[in-house]
């Protein structure tokens, strides 16, 4: 079952060595509650980040960034995790994490952890299609959660952590739908991932762009090689 193969992603236990997910919650939160996001002062590529923040302020849902790629957008629990786990994947240019599918704008981490806004934590990514194709990334997405636990990946559980592939175009959809239908064969209980069109994608705040790449909470940086196998490890 993919249950038991989803899990290259290792997750902070609540007791013992690590802080439990809501004392890392309130710890992020803190930095972020009385603070908007500058838009215009998160990073480009390699991050993503930069060029998702103007099509956020424009409204804008894109098909394509202006070098060509194609974008797209999925969400798989804690975002820090999904977006190592979509760099590693040959054909993928960037990625950045943020906040999709919810009621307000410019939202904060603390106003997601909330649950007040309505947004799922995910990842917008840029993918050149010569190199790996919008189903490719679904498959990849499946690999990495449980897909028929509701708003739940790993230890994170709340509708901000609901798994989800938001499509961009008419072709993803039907991509996305294709991919639905063939993982639901290799489950007895009903996928509950949704399918929805992509909404306005809000990057999140700065420090938690490329977060596990760069060393996360404890300074050592987990490989975003192509092809890495290494287990990707949520609290860096």
């Amino acid at each position: 079952m993919l249950a038991l193969l989803a899990s290259t992603t290792s997750y902070a236990p609540r007791s013992g060595g690590f802080a439990p997910m809501k004392t890392v919650q309130r710890f992020f939160a803190s930095l972020t509650s009385r603070k908007e996001i500058d838009y215009g002062s998160l990073r480009g590529r390699p991050s993503l980040a930069k060029e998702a923040g103007a099509w956020a302020l424009a409204g804008v849902v894109p098909e394509k960034t202006d070098d060509g790629y194609e974008v797209a957008t999925f969400a798989g629990g804690c975002f820090w995790g999904t977006e190592l786990h979509f760099q590693r994947h040959e054909g993928v240019v960037a990625t950045c994490v943020g906040y999709t599918q919810g009621r307000s704008e410019r939202p904060t981490y603390d106003e997601v952890c909330s649950g007040r806004s309505g947004h799922t934590e995910a990842v917008c990514v840029c993918f050149d299609p010569k190199k790996t194709s919008y189903g490719a990334l679904c498959e990849l997405l499946f690999k990495t959660i449980d897909p028929t636990l509701r708003d739940r990946v790993g230890a994170d559980y709340g509708t901000q952590y609901r798994h989800g592939i938001y499509a961009h175009t008419d072709a993803q959809a039907a991509a996305g739908t294709r991919a639905v239908a063939a993982e639901q064969k290799r489950h007895t209980k009903n996928i509950v991932t949704e399918l929805l069109p992509a909404t306005v994608f809000w990057p999140a705040e700065q420090y938690h762009q490329r977060y596990l790449e760069l060393g996360g909470r404890f300074g050592s940086g987990q490989s975003k090689a192509k092809g890495c196998r290494d287990p990707v490890r949520c609290y860096g």
